[in-house]
């Protein structure tokens, strides 16, 4: 049996909560193999918005195993309230929910450290989500980090007051305010006593286990492919390995065990925080994208960047990630439009490119603009319902990017959903 994997082809936001809900039946155990609270996963059930953070978006299915992977840092006081949040509405999650031993913990100075670090950097600052991930992974790297499993061997108590005691320091140069410190400790700490009581285990056996004994697993990824580390749009990026490689080091399955590679995009683009992005559009169509689109955080409130669709960057993310299918989300928001534009290729310094540089300053978006459907999607129940325009973009996306589109999503309610083919 072979590990499925869903992610996202964009800068993140690109529906990954909405579409692990829709697809999740298929599969008795969802694994999310990176990230933390950065990420906020909208799922929209009967007309009622739910936001994950760290929760595998399983987590509503009847039957299913959500497991908090290896690869991913956790909060236990954010945690904790999302798990009490969940269960008062009837979600049984301490039934469904497995936690990594090798996960790290965020401290709670890791989001003092995190703020100091962006006000330092001033009008250079990432756009951090200043939940602690960037200082938590960097803990990590540096071999100071620590891991859930730490409170099974008497390491976990010594250890904290180490590094809160080293991160004090540090902010103390920085003239942070730590008046709170102590607060915040003590409800870190009362957190996690109570998510001790919930399973946590090996992981990585585990989901092996699972997969010789022919259990299908789906792996979750947060954010983009366009933040990763390593091939994002360096040093607006994430901290952690959002492509598919990020699979096999943050739930510990080897490269032989990866099946389908389902890649989520919008059917335009958006990003948050800095950093380039090529086609942004800073006028009334990107304003109409993000007003129609609800285009906000879910996590951080903040609006999002947004313009048209970026083929180059799509092409690039569908490389790395070796995508088999492809999902396609938000097509309703563009109803309204009359042209709809397509980033065909990039004018650089050095010529036409239809590749995605490793530098993107600089870098000019050529368009292809097509008509637009101005018919409303969100009563479509199937591809014959489809407007001809609309089928056309889909049809120009499959012979742009050499992969099928398998679902259409039409609206944020898990039933405006279209599978194809």
């Amino acid at each position: 049996m072979k590990v499925d994997v869903i992610l996202g082809l964009q800068w993140g936001d690109e529906g990954k909560g909405k579409l692990v809900d829709v697809i999740c039946p298929s599969y008795p155990i969802i694994a999310r193999f990176q990230g933390g609270p950065n990420a906020g996963h909208s799922l929209v059930i009967h007309g009622k918005k739910m936001v994950l953070n760290t929760i595998p978006s399983g987590i509503f299915r009847n039957g299913s195993t959500n497991v908090a992977g290896s690869g991913m840092v956790l909060n236990p006081v954010g945690m904790l309230r999302e798990i009490k949040q969940l269960e008062s509405l009837g979600i049984p999650v301490k039934e469904r929910l497995v936690l990594s031993r090798r996960a790290h913990l965020i401290l709670p100075t890791h989001p003092l450290l995190d703020s100091a670090l962006e006000q330092v950097k001033g009008d250079d600052k990432i756009g951090s989500t200043l939940k602690g991930i960037g200082p938590a992974y960097s803990d990590k790297t540096a071999r100071q980090g620590i891991r859930l499993g730490d409170l099974d061997n008497g390491r976990l108590e010594p250890n904290f007051r180490e590094q809160i005691a080293r991160h004090t320091n540090e902010l103390m140069r920085f003239g942070a305010d730590l008046s709170q410190l102590d607060t915040l400790c003590d409800e870190w700490m009362r957190s996690l006593d109570e998510i001790a009581t919930y399973t946590r285990t090996d992981t990585e056996f585990y989901l092996n286990n699972e997969l010789d004994r022919g259990v299908p697993i789906l792996a979750e990824g947060a954010q983009g492919t366009l933040l990763d580390l390593e091939f994002g749009s360096y040093p607006f990026v994430t901290s952690s390995h959002t492509t598919v490689a990020g699979v096999c080091s943050g739930l510990g399955v080897a490269p032989h065990r990866i099946g389908k590679v389902m890649g989520i995009f919008k059917a335009y683009c958006t990003r948050v925080g800095s950093g380039p992005f090529p086609t942004e559009l800073n006028n009334e169509t990107g304003e109409f994208l993000r007003q129609t689109g609800h285009e906000f955080g879910a996590t951080t409130g903040r609006p999002r960047r947004c313009g048209w669709i970026d083929l180059p960057a799509l092409r690039y993310a569908i490389m790395l990630n070796g995508v088999t299918d492809l999902i396609m989300t938000k097509a309703d928001v563009l109803s309204e439009l009359t042209e709809i534009g397509v980033c065909t290729h990039y004018r650089t310094s050095a010529g036409q490119t239809s590749h995605l540089p490793a530098d993107l300053e600089g870098v000019e978006p050529v368009f292809r603009m097509i008509p637009g459907w101005h018919h409303s999607l969100t009563e479509s129940t199937s591809e014959d319902s489809l407007p001809p325009q609309l089928l056309h973009y889909i049809d120009l996306l499959e012979e742009e990017l050499n992969r099928p589109i398998r679902i259409v999503s039409v609206g944020p309610d898990r039933r405006q959903t279209i599978h194809r083919g």
